[in-house]
């Protein structure tokens, strides 16, 4: 990747709310991805390339896939550096997200969340990540039978 698609796709993703197509679908996606990657405190590298894998079998589109990268890494960095955002307040924006828009739901992919577990072998760790995809899982399936109930009204 060159210099200028980098400062591009930086560019791009300071300001998603204007240049990306429901970026708001994406930041739901990146918030997925960075609460199982900030439950590891010693995250690198490997989660990353998950994210990225993920990304284009996501959105078959590179540009789109990094934009979602990079909001992984901004998500990621609050938690770390107590930015304005821990991990419970994450989890809870997820939450959130879930109950004004059910249909994003349908965007929780437990598949392509969870080799993000096989990035380290910290059994704790670990653990912590399983649950997390289990409540990912519980919320799919509650909020998926919600918004067919609802949409059945």
């Amino acid at each position: 990747m060159t210099i200028l698609q980098k400062v591009r796709n930086h560019f791009i993703n300071a300001f998603r709310e204007l240049f990306l197509y429901h970026h708001s679908s994406l930041e739901f996606r990146a918030k997925l991805f960075a609460a199982i990657i900030a439950a590891n405190p010693s995250a690198g590298e490997c989660e990353y390339a998950v994210v990225a894998k993920a990304g284009l079998q996501i959105y078959d589109d590179p540009d789109r896939s990094n934009s979602l990268l990079l909001t992984v890494h901004e998500y990621v960095d609050k938690v770390t550096k107590n930015n304005g955002l821990d991990l419970d307040t994450l989890l809870a924006d997820i939450v959130r997200d879930l109950r004004d828009l059910p249909r994003y739901s349908q965007k929780i992919n437990v598949l392509q969340l969870r080799p993000l577990l096989d990035c380290h072998h910290d059994e704790e760790n670990r653990i912590y990540q399983e649950r997390m995809l289990e409540l990912f899982t519980n919320l799919r399936e509650e909020y998926m039978n919600g918004a067919q109930s609802f949409e059945g009204r």
